[in-house]
């Protein structure tokens, strides 16, 4: 029992580097201003995708349901849908908020790169007082949200498959579980890597932008071809 829990794990790690996982997190961390934050978007993204494989693969073991071809295919295509808007809105706010990096001081004396928008401001001179801000961390819902679908689509299918040939219904929800702590570990660990160049980046405006139009453009186009696949399949 020890090697398949130790397989779902590892399976998890690997599940959380799928193209639509990856292009729909780093869509994510685009919003995300540290390497903490990203984190937390990776982890709450995780968090989501176990809590739907979770509920889905108890309701199979206990209830002995299934799920059909047709539904998977659908879920597919609405992830796939979803990938698209999250792309587009990447795009729509860098071209939207015209953003810069600069660096800046706090009233307590940290410096840090900061990001500005001059939005609404053609025309008119930076005033430099703005940054005088608190910075705030809410807790990323948009990313748990985004996978909570994930976790509905039609990878959760194979998860379901494989939790049917545990022995008994606790062992075969510890293997879900393990999965989603594996799927947590694997996006939070991209986070960290992706929001590296994302930084990086910051103190050229430039590469900024174009860095965050071309993780747009990608998801965009995975989740075009997530939807055609879906559909003709």
């Amino acid at each position: 029992m020890t090697s398949i829990l130790v397989l779902g794990f590892l399976i998890g790690i690997r599940h959380a580097f799928e193209p639509d996982h990856v292009a729909a997190v780093a869509s994510l961390t685009t919003r995300a201003s540290s390497v903490r934050q990203a984190v937390r978007h990776g982890a709450a993204w995780g968090l989501g995708h176990t809590l739907t494989l979770f509920v889905v693969c108890g309701a199979v073991l206990i209830f002995n349901m299934t799920i059909s071809e047709q539904l998977s295919h659908i879920l597919e295509a609405v992830v796939g849908v979803m990938l698209i808007i999250l792309g587009a809105d990447v795009v729509y706010r860098v071209h939207r908020d015209r953003v810069h990096f600069h660096a800046h001081k706090h009233g307590d004396g940290k410096a840090h790169f900061h990001a500005h928008s001059h939005k609404g401001e053609k025309g008119t001179a930076h005033d430099a007082e703005r940054h005088d801000h608190e910075h705030r961390s809410a807790f990323p819902t948009r990313a748990l949200l985004v996978g909570l679908m994930h976790g509905m689509a039609g990878s959760a299918a194979l998860i379901v498959l494989a939790v049917q040939t545990a022995e008994s219904v606790a062992t075969g929800l510890l293997y879900v579980a393990l999965f989603g702590v594996g799927s947590i570990a694997g996006m939070a660990l991209f986070t960290v890597v992706i929001s590296i160049p994302m930084r990086s980046a910051r103190t050229l405006t430039w590469a900024h932008n174009g860095l965050q139009t071309v993780i747009g453009g990608g998801t965009v186009a995975i989740g075009v071809f997530t939807v055609v696949t879906s559909v003709n399949f």
